[in-house]
């Protein structure tokens, strides 16, 4: 074998080595809904939250499209009368989801991509608070001041922001680290 074909296995300090993602298959839904979170909703919907305070008057920003800004919209005005009333409360959640969780779902899609454990805190983390979240936006949605009269409907569209936190703990709460095994165990194998 020649030494340009050779690759060292990429080994952490610890002399541990990441499981190839091939063999994490759960993972490879979690780097999805990951992505899916950083493009679609902390990138465009929750920054529209953001960027239009006042959806009866507002400019169009450059940033989300104005086709999102215009299915955002039409979304809140048919189902979701929270996400148009836009309380204090659900603007410190879309701050949240920016300016926290957006560069999170970046840094959780190359970790897991990669098999880093060092991830495993930060996710936790990341699925106690959206779990959390996501309990009290669909408290006001079922019984609050500005809750929907399409209750199945919005916990539908938010059903995934509560399974794929229990997801993450599940997947990284049960070991120290959830990415990699011991340089032996690999070469065992």
């Amino acid at each position: 074998m020649g030494l340009t074909t050779w690759k060292p296995p990429e080994l952490d300090r610890t002399g541990r080595e990441s499981v190839p993602l091939r063999k994490r298959r759960l993972d490879i839904a979690l780097i999805g809904f990951f992505t899916f979170n950083f493009v679609f909703v902390s990138n465009m919907i929750d920054l529209e939250c953001v960027l239009i305070k006042d959806t009866s008057n507002f400019k169009y920003p450059v940033w989300p499209p104005e086709p999102v800004v215009r299915l955002i919209h039409w979304y809140g005005r048919s189902y979701d009368p929270l996400l148009m009333a836009r309380p204090p409360f659900w603007m410190v959640t879309m701050f949240f989801d920016v300016y926290v969780f957006g560069p999170f779902y970046a840094i959780a899609v190359y970790a897991f991509i990669r098999g880093r454990d060092w991830i495993r805190l930060p996710a936790i983390v990341w699925a106690t608070m959206m779990f959390t979240i996501v309990c009290i936006i669909l408290n006001e949605e079922a019984f609050g001041k500005y809750r929907t009269d399409h209750l199945p409907l919005v916990i539908g569209a938010n059903l995934s922001w509560l399974i794929f936190p229990i997801l993450v703990v599940w997947r990284v709460g049960g070991s120290a680290h959830p990415f990699t095994v011991t340089t032996s165990t690999v070469s065992d194998q």
